[in-house]
């Protein structure tokens, strides 16, 4: 039995992998498929198909037709299933079978044709109301409610590793406030800053070897050359080899790109739980 489930879903992979001629191509381009300009089917015939596409096609495509455990192809993209419009392209194929590219084959299914019909009208029924792969659920947009987190632990978690850098009377005083939503909040410090904000500039610091020391604002560095802008505005150069002379770089934003591939879930809920009590 699996093996014949099995190669069922290489035929339909071959069978529904057929690519349409250019001049099809063209065509299609210039209007909707077909399947997608079919009238509603009937409920009782689509209820129906459901019930005979779980038992006899979902081990190979898959409960949401996007491709089952047994290799089947992704019917919602499949050239044949969208030209098809009262399954004049589909009920042959399940009903005959056919080979496909490569000698892959799909046997003939012992389906009534009013069988198939009613398998054919639950596919199209699924195209017509799915959402594009990843889409949002049908209906009102819902907001997400991201306040999940564990406040106490966040105020752990901020003692432990952030509050060497900020602090929940200095710089971060208020800070729910000011970002408006705990959403925004959240956005904000995990990227660092907030959204219209510019990234602070990374000051580096030159050591020649005659012991002198200049500091200015990062424009340029590379093994062989850094260019700072100067307090006063004036640009300097300074040719590298080998690592000399050595740079001393101070970059505010560096802890938080360390940071980010460290973060879990949890910790990301429980830190926005603890700022958005920073009122």
């Amino acid at each position: 039995m699996l093996s014949r489930r099995v190669s069922v879903a290489i035929a339909l992979s071959g069978l529904f992998a057929f690519s349409p001629s250019g001049a099809e191509a063209q065509d299609r381009s210039q209007r909707l498929y077909p399947s997608l300009q079919r009238p509603p089917g009937d409920p009782e015939v689509i209820a129906r198909g459901r019930t005979l596409y779980g038992i006899s096609c979902r081990a190979c495509h898959g409960m949401d037709l996007r491709g089952g455990d047994l290799g089947g192809p992704n019917l919602l993209r499949s050239q044949l299933v969208l030209r098809d419009l009262e399954g004049e392209l589909m009920a042959p194929v399940i009903r005959d079978g056919q080979t496909g590219p490569g000698g892959s084959s799909m046997p003939p299914q012992s389906l009534a044709d009013d069988d198939i019909a009613a398998i054919v009208a639950y596919i199209h029924d699924v195209l017509g109301t799915a959402s594009r792969q990843g889409g949002p659920p049908p209906g009102e947009e819902v907001e997400l409610d991201i306040l999940v987190g564990d406040a106490t632990a966040g105020q752990m978690y901020f003692a432990e590793r952030c509050a060497s850098c900020h602090s929940a009377t200095g710089d971060l005083a208020g800070i729910a406030a000011r970002t408006g939503t705990p959403k925004e909040l959240q956005n904000t410090w995990v990227r660092g800053r907030a959204r219209t904000a510019e990234p602070p500039p990374v000051t580096a610091t030159v050591v020649l070897e005659s012991g002198e020391r200049v500091s200015g604002e990062l424009e340029r560095m590379s093994d062989f050359l850094v260019v700072l802008t100067l307090p006063d505005g004036a640009h300097r150069s300074f040719t590298r080899r080998q690592g000399v002379p050595a740079i001393e770089l101070e970059d505010p934003m560096a802890a938080h790109r360390e940071m980010l591939p460290q973060y879990s879930d949890t910790d990301i809920h429980n830190v926005t739980a603890y700022l958005v009590t920073l009122q």
